[in-house]
């Protein structure tokens, strides 16, 4: 990989060694060979990179259980899923999930209660922490503990149903590190923004560098990622996409406005056009399994919803111009059941140059993305300098056996 012009010796060797775990740890176990060929390192480099990282606990090399052709077969590095993880907690509108997440993406473990309506996310850690506290006693003696992280629906409705945001800053990772006393630092952010994350890295959008994920649920949520990297907005709210205007004249929004996406696209929409009551989750997968069956009632009320998704959208790829959309949430189900009506708005209303690239996905990790994407902003510390970060109390290299 390339080198940061100036650096020393030591800090090239740090930038290599997170090179090769960010790989395995992203493509699972790799041949020596692989990797010299897809980071551009020499053989010789490969395998002192590989040996240390053997040596931190962090990686294992074995040959590979079938030679393809004669000589010396090219040892396979592989990810200690086992032993290497990640806490990765959720607060999301109606459940509350902790979970261990190997190294190399693996869910090891993961409980979840559910969320008492009117619960505050800080009012959550205190059933988080039980759950952590719960998995923690099933890890061996020497699994090795990197960090946490927690994804956050911040949009929450109070006794009069009007909408309320939360900002999501230090003081949930702070009082979740209070409350584990002995755990990791831990990172807090939207919960769209997360999903999105791991669908770009692990999902649907994997390599994908420009993308808007819409995430269904409570309300609307974007997570953007633009260049690589996610768009984050002042205290972490860039991607309320559900309270853009598109129907001035529409319904009045529990924001205080009138009209927003979410009142055309969200769950409440779809059982009002279908004659259910809105409010009853439970009642959605009802509606769309009888649109799938040919009741015309809630066909017509999927298409409906559809068709303002595919409205929304086309303003939001003229803006951001991106080279997939991904639909997660309960916009998965809906996209995936009107994806003719949503291509149509799309075939007609955004500008040429920023439609005849874009690929429509239905995310592919379902309700395990954010607990993914979780443990991905948590392992961001190891995989940048594999050798000096502190995990479960240890720094540097350990005994391996």
């Amino acid at each position: 990989m390339p080198s940061v012009p100036g650096a020393s010796q030591e800090e090239i060797r740090r930038q290599n060694l997170g090179a090769v775990l960010r790989y395995v740890h992203l493509h699972g176990p790799t041949s020596r060979a692989e990797l010299t060929s897809r980071l551009g390192l020499n053989r010789s480099t490969i395998g002192a990179l590989a040996a240390d990282l053997v040596a931190s606990g962090l990686v294992t090399e074995e040959a590979p259980t079938t030679a393809r052709r004669a000589g010396r077969p090219s040892l396979v590095v592989s990810p200690r899923s086992d032993r290497v993880y990640a806490q990765a907690l959720s607060i999301d509108a109606d459940r509350l999930r902790a979970a261990r997440v190997g190294l190399g993406g693996r869910i090891l473990d993961l409980r979840e209660v559910a969320r008492p309506v009117g619960m505050s996310a800080v009012d959550a850690v205190g059933p988080l922490a039980d759950l952590v506290r719960d998995m923690e006693r099933c890890v061996a003696a020497d699994a090795l503990l990197v960090g946490g992280a927690v994804a956050v629906t911040d949009t929450t409705r109070d006794a009069d149903d009007r909408i309320r945001i939360v900002g999501i800053d230090g003081t949930l990772g702070a009082a979740l590190e209070a409350e584990l006393s002995a755990g990791p630092g831990f990172v807090a952010g939207d919960l769209a923004d997360i999903a999105g994350l791991a669908e770009h890295v692990r999902g649907v959008a994997a390599g994908v560098d420009d993308l808007i994920y819409l995430h269904g649920g409570l309300g609307i949520s974007a997570g953007i990622i633009v260049g690589g990297r996610l768009m984050i907005g002042h205290r972490g709210h860039s991607g309320k996409v559900g309270h853009m205007v598109v129907n001035p004249n529409g319904l009045p929004c529990g924001c205080g406005s009138r009209g927003c996406w979410e009142t055309e696209i969200g769950e409440n929409a779809l059982l009002r056009h279908a004659g259910r009551d809105p409010g009853d989750r439970a009642a959605v997968a009802e509606v769309l399994r009888a649109a799938a069956d040919g009741d015309r009632t809630a066909r017509e009320a999927v298409e409906r919803v559809a068709d303002w998704l595919g409205f929304g959208v086309a303003n939001l790829v003229n803006v951001v111009n991106p080279d997939a959309v991904v639909f997660g949430g309960s916009l998965r189900d809906i996209f995936t059941a009107g994806a003719d009506t949503v291509r149509s708005r799309l075939g007609a209303m955004p500008l040429p140059v920023s439609r005849e690239h874009l690929r429509l996905e239905a995310a592919a990790l379902g309700p395990d993305a954010v607990l993914i994407g979780a443990a991905e902003l948590a392992f961001d510390k190891l995989l940048a300098d594999p050798l000096n970060v502190g995990v479960a109390g240890h720094v540097g290299p350990v005994d391996p056996a």
